[in-house]
C-alpha cells in the first residue's frame, strides 16, 4: 500500500512524506515516497552472494536451534538497509499499514513520538494532552522495556505495535533518564488518540498563534481554515508559526504550509539525487500541494502574504518542518527565531517490493530556495533564542550513526562542511540522554520564546535567553544579517 502525493509535471507520481524517526501513531519515519519501483542497473557481485549463501547454509545447518528461512532472510534484509543510513529501513506489510496511520493522526496508543538509535528507544517528545504526557514521559527517555518485553533490538515497528493496542488497556513502560539512579516505571492506559496537526489561537487583539504539530493530510486546509477565522475578527498586525518539536510529515502539505505565506510560484525545496526520479521541484502552486484539485488558499485575505511573522523552531523542528523554516528564511518572508533545528534534510523513497512488503531507501537530499542542504546542519535562526530547553547533549541528525554527510563541494547546491561526531550509545543503562525538557505547552502563558516572538513582532527589544532575563531585560538580541 502506498500513498499518492505530488510530483511536479509528472501529476500525483510520488508521495511526499518529510519527517524524523517513528512517531507512536503520528509518524513512521516516513519522508519521501514513490509508486515507481526500479530495476536494478549496477552488476551482481555474485562473489559476495556467494559468500551470504554460505552463511546462510552454516546457521541452517550448524546453529544451535533451527531457524525459519523467512526470518534469515529478513533479518539479512535489514541489516542490509539499516546499515546504510538511520532513515533508511524495510517495511514489511504491518510497516505499510502505518502509512495511513501516520497521515491521519487517529489511532489507539499512548502519545508517544518515538525514534531508535542503535537498538535503542528513544522518545522524541511526548504528544501533548496524552496519556503518555500526563505521566511525565520526557523527551530523552529511553524505552528498555514495554510490558516483559526487552528493547534493545526490537525493530521500531514492533515496539511501536507493542505500544499501540485497544482504548483503555494498560501497559508498562521501563525507562531510563540520565538524572534518576535507577530505571522508572510507568503504567499507562491507551486512549484513542486524535492529533490534531494545527491549533490556532488569538494571543491578543491583532496577534496570531498558530501551532503545527506534524504535517497530516488535512494541514494545509486547518491553516486556511485557521488564517479565515483570524481575518474575520479583523486585519492581523502580527502572527507566530510555531514549528517547535515538529518532527515532520507529508512534504506536500509542508509545501503547502509554506504557499500560503509566499508569493505565488515561489520556489519552496527542492531535490537532487542520483537520479532522474530524484532531482525534484516544489513551489507555492496548487499542483505542488493539492491532491484532488482543491486550493485551500485560493479565497484567503491578501493580507495574509504580508502580515509580519516569526517562526519559531528548536532542536526538535526537523524535515518537514525545517522545509518551511527554510523557505520562509531564504524569501525573507519571516523572521525564523528560537534554536537551531534537527538537521535532516535527506529524502526517502518508498519503493513497493511486492508482499506487500517495501524499500525505505534514502535516494537524495533536499534544498532550500538559496541552495542550501541542512542535512547535519539544520536551519540557524536569525534570532537566537534559549529558553533552557535545549542542551549540548540534545540528539540532533549529525549525532546520528551512518548519518549523510552534508553535500560535498561542487554538487549543485552543495555546501561544505564537517559534522559532529555520531554517538554511540552501549548498555541502555549507561548511555547518556539528553537532560529532560520543562514540562510546559507551547503558546501558554510561560512560553519564553513566544514571549520574545510577540516582543519583536511589536519591535519591542528581545531577550536572548532565559536565564539572562532580568540582567538582560534591556538588551535586544541582535538578528543575523
Amino acid at each position: 500500500m502506498a500513498m499518492k502525493v505530488p510530483g511536479k509535471r509528472d501529476g500525483w507520481k510520488k508521495a511526499g512524506l518529510i519527517g524524523v524517526g517513528t512517531v507512536l501513531g503520528v509518524l513512521l519515519s516516513l519522508n519521501f515516497s514513490a509508486i515507481a519501483q526500479r530495476e536494478g542497473k549496477t552488476p551482481i557481485p555474485y562473489e559476495d552472494l556467494q559468500l551470504l549463501s554460505a552463511v546462510f547454509g552454516k546457521i541452517k545447518s550448524d546453529y544451535v536451534e533451527n531457524v525459519p528461512d523467512d526470518k534469515l532472510i529478513k533479518e539479512a534484509i535489514n541489516g542490509m538497509v539499516r546499515g546504510l543510513d538511520p532513515h533508511s529501513d524495510f517495511l514489511d506489510a504491518e510497516a505499510f499499514k502505518e502509512l495511513q496511520v501516520s497521515t491521519q493522526g487517529k489511532f489507539g496508543g499512548l502519545g508517544i513520538e518515538v525514534g531508535v538509535e542503535d537498538g535503542v528507544v528513544r522518545v522524541v517528545a511526548p504528544i501533548e494532552d496524552t496519556p503518555a504526557f500526563r505521566a511525565g514521559i520526557k523527551a530523552g527517555d529511553l524505552i528498555v522495556k514495554i510490558d516483559d518485553v526487552a528493547t534493545r533490538g526490537l525493530p521500531l515497528s514492533k515496539a511501536v505495535d507493542k505500544m499501540r493496542g485497544k482504548p483503555g488497556t494498560s501497559v508498562v513502560l521501563t525507562v531510563v533518564r540520565k538524572d534518576a539512579e535507577t530505571p522508572l516505571t510507568f503504567t499507562l492506559v491507551r486512549e484513542e488518540i486524535n492529533v490534531k496537526s494545527v491549533r490556532a489561537k488569538m494571543l491578543e487583539p491583532g496577534y496570531g498563534y498558530i501551532r503545527v504539530r506534524t504535517f497530516q493530510e488535512r494541514t494545509g486546509e486547518d491553516l486556511a481554515r485557521a488564517l479565515k477565522d483570524f481575518y474575520a475578527k479583523g486585519d492581523l498586525k502580527g502572527l507566530v508559526l510555531d514549528l517547535r518539536s515538529d518532527p515532520g510529515g507529508l512534504l506536500n502539505q509542508a509545501v503547502a504550509v509554506s504557499a500560503a505565506f509566499l508569493p505565488k510560484d515561489a520556489l519552496v525545496v527542492y531535490t537532487d539525487g542520483r537520479t532522474p526520479d530524484a532531482r525534484m521541484r516544489f513551489a507555492a502552486t496548487k499542483e505542488s500541494y493539492s491532491r484532488r484539485g482543491e486550493d485551500w488558499f485560493r479565497d484567503l485575505p491578501p493580507a495574509v502574504k504580508k502580515v509580519p511573522m516569526v517562526v519559531l523552531v528548536d532542536g526538535g523542528t526537523a524535515s518537514a518542518s525545517e522545509i518551511v523554516a527554510g523557505a520562509l528564511q531564504d524569501h525573507k518572508r519571516a523572521t525564523v527565531l528560537g534554536n537551531q533545528t534537527f538537521g535532516k534534510g535527506s529524502v526517502q523513497t518508498i519503493l513497493p517490493l511486492g508482499n506487500n512488503a517495501g524499500l525505505k531507501l534514502t535516494t537524495a537530499r533536499y534544498y532550500t530556495p538559496s541552495g542550501r542542504s541542512i542535512q547535519a546542519k539544520g536551519i540557524e535562526p536569525d534570532i537566537n533564542v534559549d529558553d533552557g530547553r535545549e542542551s549540548n547533549t540534545r540528539i540532533r541528525e549529525a549525532n546520528l550513526e551512518r548519518h549523510l554527510e552534508t553535500n560535498k563541494a561542487g554538487t549543485p547546491g552543495s555546501e561544505a562542511g564537517k559534522t559532529a561526531a555520531p554517538v554511540k550509545p552501549g548498555d541502555p543503562n549507561k548511555v547518556e540522554v539528553a537532560p529532560p525538557l520543562p514540562r510546559f505547552e507551547f503558546g501558554s502563558a510561560d512560553d519564553f520564546q513566544l514571549q520574545q516572538a510577540m516582543n519583536h513582532l511589536k519591535g519591542q527589544p528581545v531577550i536572548a535567553s532565559s536565564k539572562s532575563m532580568a540582567a538582560s531585560a534591556n538588551v535586544p538580541a541582535t538578528p543575523k544579517p
